[in-house]
């Protein structure tokens, strides 16, 4: 074989052993890069709204999960379940809770996954889901709002606890803030090398339950949005059930999105299509 050959073969072989590297590294801390939660030890956050309280409840295999509850002034004006980010803890949403209840006059609940804040346990898929249906569980039970009085919401990685508690609950309405498609969409936009549609465990599939959503769906994502993509709540309105509206924020970021840019469309919307 001639020399330039073997080489060559030595350099693609090499390149290929790498590539399977990295490929296993990411497979190995999957959950470490989708799960970013802060402990209360490392970061914890007064509330925004003074009315603000601490609660606890146990998601279905046991794990205590810790909340915070604006209360409404009554059960009748309903509530609104938020579904976290992947990052932080529910402290650091204490200004969206603050405006939310402002706002839409429901009460407001804010649920820590396992492992973030003061909630136990370790962040999965699964964990989510069993967090939100035990805050939902809350909700109904411990301060009576009547399920078709609660809207669910979910920003970012919590679109898909959102979403995955719209096919299986009874609600007013599903709000998602700049939510992704699905996660190994989502990566394969920040590692476009990697077989992530093939490899990820953790799914959030979002795109393929939303036609399951009976209840009217409110969007909202910025343009200049570098996490998620904008194209994917583009995807996501095309693929919900009508009622449905989707509010395009020219310039905002993943982080930046005020809350009076969309808020205001948020009540008409909900006066309208969701009484």
């Amino acid at each position: 074989m001639h020399p330039s050959l073997r080489r060559v073969r030595r350099w693609a072989l090499f390149l290929l052993v790498t590539y399977l590297g990295i490929v296993v590294v990411f497979w190995f801390i999957e959950r470490q890069l989708v799960f970013r939660p802060s402990s209360a030890e490392e970061a914890w956050l007064k509330p925004e709204d003074p009315r603000t309280q601490d609660v606890w409840f146990y998601s279905a295999d046991g794990t205590k999960i810790f909340g915070r509850w604006i209360p409404s002034e009554s059960p009748q004006h309903g509530a609104v379940l938020v579904a976290n980010g992947n990052g932080g803890n529910l402290t650091h949403r204490g200004r969206l809770a603050a405006d939310l209840r402002r706002t839409l006059g429901a009460g407001v609940l804010l649920f820590d996954y396992p492992g973030y804040g003061k909630s136990a346990g370790k962040p999965t898929e699964e964990g989510c889901y069993a967090a939100g249906d035990a805050a939902y569980k809350w909700l109904t039970d411990e301060s009576r709002i009547a399920p078709n009085r609660i809207i669910l919401c979910g920003e970012s990685l919590g679109g898909g606890t959102a979403v995955e508690l719209a096919t299986k609950h009874e609600h007013r309405a599903l709000v998602l803030i700049y939510t992704f498609t699905s996660l190994p969409a989502a990566a394969k936009h920040h590692f476009p090398f990697l077989p992530v549609h093939t490899l990820m465990r953790t799914r959030f599939d979002n795109l393929a339950k939303i036609g399951r959503c009976p209840r009217p769906v409110f969007l909202v994502h910025g343009t200049a949005d570098r996490v998620v993509p904008f194209d994917h709540s583009e995807q996501l309105f095309t693929a919900a059930n009508e009622p449905k509206l989707f509010v395009r924020l020219e310039g905002a970021g993943h982080s930046t999105l005020p809350g009076d840019a969309y808020l205001g469309k948020l009540v008409t919307f909900l006066n309208t299509c969701a009484p």
